[in-house]
């Protein structure tokens, strides 16, 4: 048992089995852990419920909690009457919260890091005006990025910025980290974005920055992001590795507007 199986089961007898509905996040983060450190492999099946339950000194609904946040990370996943099987070690981004790649990578322990490959300013296409709202013959500030997470290529990003956004950005130094960060101390918020998720093959830039074959085939993130007053700010494109991240969606019946219906015509 590791120390901190331990500390979990020394908390447990203190305390009974699922003290205040905590404890299975405990189990969560322990798995967690164990599965990003490559524990159990790559496709490797968790021990069965009665064993996990069994090493943590837990009862088997603790167990189910914390393996239910597990299969919401995209960690693992499972079918009826089969153990949960390991997806892998991906970084998982949830989309419950609009999070900046820098902020993400941090809060998940890891060192962001940015290298600017190029900026250029140029007028908009028809495509760029209507997701950035622009009036004709306005200009755009275009940038590519190399993101990195603890030194390691994980993502190219291209972002097509609007004038009054894009200005400040091309005064900031190529190295630096965040952009969000500091255009937040210019004002520019970024507080609401529409985010659409697919694959698409790696083309000659994307394989000389990112290291991988060209054609390779690349997880893609398209996000629009606007600000408090519905103003877009940024109309973004990230291509990621695949199995450096894995994004996770929450969705609830209660907040949707069938459920909402049905609930009026109750």
């Amino acid at each position: 048992m590791t120390e901190h199986e331990n500390q979990l089961d020394g908390q447990d007898q203190k305390q009974g089995p699922d003290a205040g509905g905590a404890l299975y996040r405990r189990v969560a983060a322990d798995l967690r852990e164990a599965i990003t450190t490559g524990a159990y492999g790559e496709a490797g099946r968790l021990p069965a419920e009665g064993a996990l339950a069994e090493r943590y000194g837990v009862s088997r609904g603790t167990v189910r909690q914390a393996l239910a946040v597990l299969r919401a990370d995209g960690l693992v996943t499972s079918r009826r009457g089969t153990r949960r099987v390991v997806l892998g070690n991906a970084r998982v981004q949830s989309f419950s919260e609009l999070l900046s790649f820098t902020h993400w990578a941090r809060s998940m322990g890891e060192e962001p890091g940015g290298q600017l490959e190029s900026l250029i300013r140029r007028p908009a296409d028809a495509a760029e005006r209507e997701q950035l709202r622009l009036d004709p013959g306005a200009e755009v500030y275009v940038t590519l990025r190399l993101r990195t997470l603890s030194g390691t290529p994980v993502m190219v990003e291209r972002t097509i910025y609007p004038p009054h956004v894009g200005v400040l950005v091309a005064k900031l130094p190529p190295d630096v980290v965040s952009h969000t960060e500091h255009l937040r101390e210019h004002g520019i918020l970024f507080t609401d974005a529409d985010h659409t998720i697919d694959v698409v093959a790696a083309n000659g830039e994307d394989a000389k920055l990112l290291g991988c074959r060209r054609g390779a085939p690349l997880l893609r993130e398209r996000r629009r992001t606007t600000d408090p007053t519905g103003r877009p700010v940024e109309w973004s494109q990230d291509r990621y590795l695949p199995g450096m991240v894995a994004f996770s969606v929450h969705n609830s019946l209660a907040t949707s507007a069938l459920s909402r219906h049905a609930r009026e015509s109750d």
